[in-house]
């Protein structure tokens, strides 16, 4: 080709650069919406299954070949085989799994029996994370069966009182059952709240697309395994998506949750599911810092022990940078 000559006019070579890497959108790259849907779905398969029920197994029902021999029949492991995962050791590589396509995988439904009761989304706009028949009674009960139930509560702490040795007759415990019945209905009162009267249409349009932090927001709790209090600070950050809520249903839908027989990781979650499920947002991320009284009081009796747990969705989990972001700012003071 002579010397400044333009090239001759010809089909543009092609470029060794796959197209989805020029455009920016891969085909194998999950559009944002299903990302959090499928975020959604995990963390509520992990609530129902925590409340499953597990149902024993009748050996008398099942054929000779495959029943449990000599003495196995006093323990059955219902894990099943396949769900076992290789463990990791100190030779594998340090990394975070959220940071990873695809790493967000729900549980396995095999893993526990199924349950009437566990067939809901646990999130719903009645707030009933768990809609058994007795939460349900409450939730709807009239004053004239709320006197009932505090004269059934009342008699239970009667019977507690003999059981340890106490007179309840005696002048300090006269009026301990019924002080003690309406004390306890009061510390799981988030079961008498819901969803949509606690938000009560405080969802406002706005255009803002940064970070909102409610920091600090006083928890206090019961554990449902030792019905002793735990209490510490939840702190909420969501990314909004041209909706916000109203900053004081945040501390709210803490309390509300926090008002029922809990442990500190559905807690977590149950408040950001919530949140997720009401503004939709681009992302949200819970945190909360509690001691726990069954630790303190009893057991290894740890009294400066702490628990940290948190919960994210959204761009808050898909973005290192976003989490990081939203936990620098609660470091701040």
């Amino acid at each position: 080709m002579a010397s400044g000559t333009s090239p001759p006019h010809g089909p543009k070579p092609r470029s060794a650069i796959p197209s989805h890497m020029l455009n920016g959108g891969s085909p194998l790259h999950l559009s944002t919406g299903s990302r959090d849907a499928r975020e959604r779905e995990s963390l509520n398969s992990s609530i129902r299954s925590s409340f499953t029920p597990r149902v024993p197994v009748e050996f008398a029902e099942l054929p000779e070949n495959i029943r449990p021999v000599g003495d196995s029949s006093q323990y059955q492991d219902d894990t099943p085989s396949g769900s076992l995962t290789t463990r990791p050791t100190l030779r594998d590589p340090a990394r975070d799994a959220r940071d990873e396509a695809g790493a967000l995988t729900p549980p396995a439904n095999e893993s526990r029996p199924a349950s009437p009761y566990t067939l809901f989304p646990p999130i719903d706009f009645d707030g009933l994370s768990w809609p058994c028949p007795g939460t349900r009674a409450r939730l709807e009960s009239t004053p004239e069966e709320n006197e009932e139930r505090i004269k059934k509560l009342a008699g239970a702490v009667r019977t507690i009182l003999e059981c340890v040795g106490e007179d309840p007759e005696r002048e300090g415990l006269r009026e301990t059952p019924e002080r003690y019945a309406k004390a306890m209905l009061y510390f799981t009162k988030g079961y008498e709240e819901n969803v949509r009267d606690l938000v009560n249409g405080a969802v406002f349009h706005e255009d803002h697309d940064e970070l909102v932090i409610v920091k600090d927001i006083e928890v206090f709790s019961l554990c449902e395994h030792h019905m002793v209090p735990f209490m510490g600070k939840m702190h909420i950050g969501y990314i909004p998506d041209r909706r916000v809520l109203g900053l004081s249903k945040l501390a709210r839908l803490a309390e509300m949750f926090s008002r029922r027989l809990q442990v500190q990781e559905r807690l977590t979650k149950q408040v950001a599911l919530a949140i997720s499920e009401v503004l939709k947002p681009r992302g949200v991320g819970v945190v909360m810092e509690s001691a726990h009284l069954c630790m303190v009081m009893r057991g290894v009796q740890k009294t400066s022990s702490t628990t940290t747990t948190s919960c994210m969705l959204g761009c808050m989990r898909s973005s290192a940078k976003t989490r990081e972001e939203f936990l620098n700012l609660l470091n701040r003071r």
